[in-house]
Parts: C-alpha cells; sequence; structure tokens
C-alpha cells in the first residue's frame, strides 16, 4: 500500500494532467473567443494573452512562458503582426534586440477577451463561494512560487554526468 505522500503525489500528478487536458481542449478557448465576439485563429489566442500579460517580451521569453520553441513563436508572432494586433519595436538602438507588445488594436482585443474570460470563468466557478476561490488562487500561487525549483531539479536531473547544471556549479 503506497504511504500517503506517494498517494498524493499520484493523485497530484494525475490531476495536473487532467487540468492540461482541459486547457489544451479547444473548448475553453473557443468559449471565451465567442463571449468576446472576437475571430482569432486558436492558435494565436494564447500567445496574444500571454503578450499582454508579459509585454514587452521578447520572442524567445515568450517561447519560455509559452512552452514553445522560438522558432514556432516567431513565426506565429508574424502572424499577429500581420493582423496588426503586435508589433516589434528595437531596444537601445540594437536592431537585434527586439521586442513585442500589443498595438493599440490588441490592447483592445485583449480588453474584450478579459471581459468574455471573466464572465466565462464567472459561469464555470459560479457555484464556489468566495472563501474557496480565494483558497483555490492562493494554493495556485504557492505552487507557481515552487516552480523555479521544480524546473531547476528537472534542468539538474537531465543535464550530463559530471556536467554543469544550469547555475554553472558541476555536479
Amino acid at each position: 500500500m503506497p504511504s500517503f505522500d506517494d498517494a498524493w503525489a499520484d493523485q497530484l500528478h494525475a490531476s495536473f494532467l487532467d487540468i492540461v487536458g482541459i486547457i489544451n481542449r479547444p473548448e475553453p478557448d473557443a468559449a471565451v473567443l465567442a463571449e468576446a465576439g472576437v475571430q482569432l485563429d486558436r492558435a494565436l489566442f494564447p500567445l496574444l494573452s500571454r503578450l499582454g500579460l508579459h509585454a514587452p517580451i521578447s520572442v524567445v521569453e515568450l517561447g519560455l512562458v509559452a512552452g514553445k520553441d522560438h522558432s514556432t513563436v516567431s513565426r506565429q508572432v508574424a502572424k499577429l503582426e500581420a493582423l496588426g494586433l503586435v508589433a516589434r519595436t528595437i531596444v537601445g538602438g540594437d536592431q537585434r534586440v527586439r521586442l513585442l507588445a500589443p498595438t493599440a488594436e490588441g490592447e483592445a482585443m485583449l480588453e474584450r477577451l478579459r471581459i468574455a474570460r471573466r464572465a466565462v470563468i464567472a459561469r464555470w466557478f459560479g457555484d464556489w463561494n468566495e472563501n474557496d476561490k480565494v483558497r483555490l488562487l492562493n494554493l495556485l500561487q504557492r505552487m507557481l512560487k515552487a516552480a523555479p525549483g521544480v524546473m531547476e531539479e528537472v534542468a539538474r536531473v537531465q543535464a550530463p554526468t559530471g556536467g554543469r547544471v544550469p547555475d554553472g556549479s558541476v555536479e
């Protein structure tokens, strides 16, 4: 019989996979887009949303927060630029350093999406009381604060034996 911690870890892992599965399904994004009355390729919606949260940001950084490689993100950002939703700005006169940010049109769309997302989430969690909502948010934020340590552990485990780990130290 597994220990409490082992059973908890297994259930937590299964719950994470279920949550990611729900988030990656097209229906939640489609619900928000429909509520907002916005026509946008489903692949572009998460990037525009993250840009709204993290701008100004580079393509590489956007790829990291989106969990996608920078070449994929670069192609998708080009589509957002063509739609007039995102612009690249040169930083400090260095042509190699460009940051992405929503345009005025992109900001207007993000505001419509924000209002729609709030309405959709309100329906999903309509039967939750305020204390439960605050508790969930606090626990999620606490979990996210641990994420850098988790990523360091993953990098350490994946580092070749005797190789350098991300902090520059030797195993």
